[in-house]
């Protein structure tokens, strides 16, 4: 799907959309809780359905409600399930370990640049505590064997996913086990969310030692905190003149986004920001620098895996909208330049298609967006809203 957007101003009030990554973390809890769950989580995306197809597959009973989710725990577990995790990187790696731990002959299958994002260190440390991975085709990987409980090591500079998988899967194993983290880790603010939901199910995890056979104890019902990276666009908006307002945002969440609100005040001049703890603010934020004085954008190595080369789509975004960037392996540079308008190829990246949405708002002429659907990953309502807050679409 391809739209095109006549430049206009935003006006309105936003409500956040729920967290995904509340979401994945207290559907898997609730699955294997020690009773029903009531999640409350009004909005979907097609990343969440993934973990909940996933988590259905293994034996749990998620019923999808007018207010979110409730979640009947798994009692038997298939002995040879498929897991279809879509395009999600969380699915995956959240959901790999867990069938690790828990011993079973499991296949997923993966959509779109699923395949090729990493899974190294995951990978091979799953297979030196005690299961099998083989890809029996690109888009497939078999999962065999039973992971053993004791000493973990995971490099945290590649993905914070990887250390959240196995926070999750560990708690499930018969004994004992130690997780060390090497490397600079990256997106912290993730794995403390994760030791936090855990916690909210009576899970413990003092200094990554997890003890062995842990009850996961249902709160009963949960609510979704509100989503501070897709936030992130209307928030953005309002710092390029839109009167947009966003509501349903906890100032005290763990999640790292939540730095967007200091970040958007310091564009007015030129900064150096630095991606390792939130790098979905990238797209947007390049658009606020260009819109100001320009900025950098350092230890942006790992955007070049996401659901796009997310260094190299930005830069295009940011030059077919008539300004400049310029990236090396780990930096990017956007340049102080008035946006024009133009054609932007989403690259079927979700985060893109939103920054050139809200570039639109600034811009002289028309914006086209190719491959607009691709919101549908995390915020399928994206162009509703737009288009309730005045967009010309």
């Amino acid at each position: 799907m391809d739209i095109t957007i006549t430049p206009g101003i935003l006006r309105g009030s936003v409500r956040a959309i729920p967290s995904k990554s509340h979401a994945h973390r207290l559907l898997i809890c609730s699955a294997f809780a020690d009773a029903e769950t009531t999640i409350l989580c009004p909005n979907t995306s097609r990343d969440i359905e993934a973990t909940v197809g996933c988590l259905n597959a293994l034996g749990a009973d998620i019923r999808r409600t007018e207010n979110g989710y409730i979640v009947a725990p798994v009692r038997n577990l298939p002995k040879e399930p498929v897991l279809a995790c879509g395009e999600s990187g969380s699915t995956l790696r959240f959901m790999l370990p867990i069938a690790g731990a828990l011993g079973i002959d499991a296949t997923f299958l993966m959509e779109g640049r699923l395949s090729r994002r990493p899974l190294s260190p995951l990978w091979e440390e799953m297979e030196r505590m005690g299961c099998t991975l083989t890809r029996p085709s690109e888009d497939t990987i078999h999962c065999t064997g039973q992971l053993k409980s004791g000493a973990y090591t995971i490099d945290g500079s590649i993905s914070s996913q990887f250390v959240t998988g196995l926070l999750l899967a560990l708690p499930l194993l018969q004994g004992d086990s130690q997780l060390s983290l090497t490397g600079n880790v990256e997106s912290r603010p993730y794995i403390d969310i994760t030791l936090k939901i855990l916690s909210l199910f009576g899970v413990a995890v003092h200094n990554f030692s997890v003890k062995g056979k842990q009850i996961f104890h249902s709160p009963g019902s949960i609510t979704v905190e509100g989503d501070w990276s897709n936030a992130a666009f209307f928030l953005a908006a309002a710092a390029l003149g839109n009167p947009v307002t966003v509501e349903n945002l906890n100032p005290d969440s763990a999640h790292g986004d939540r730095i967007i609100t200091e970040l958007l005040p310091q564009l007015q001049k030129h900064i150096t920001i630095s991606a390792a703890n939130c790098p979905d603010l990238v797209p947007v934020l390049s658009i606020v620098a260009a819109a100001n004085q320009g900025a950098v954008f350092t230890d942006v190595r790992r955007l070049r895996l996401k659901e796009s080369d997310r260094v190299a789509a930005i830069a295009a975004m940011i030059e077919a909208l008539g300004g400049k960037a310029a990236s090396d392996e780990n930096t990017l540079t956007v340049f102080p330049a008035p946006l024009q308008g133009g054609k932007v190829d989403a690259c079927n990246d979700h985060r893109i298609a939103m920054a050139a949405a809200i570039a639109a708002t600034i811009c002289r002429e028309p914006v086209t967006i190719l491959g607009a659907e691709c919101v549908q990953k995390s915020y399928p309502r994206f162009w509703d809203v737009y288009k309730q807050l005045g967009g010309q679409i």
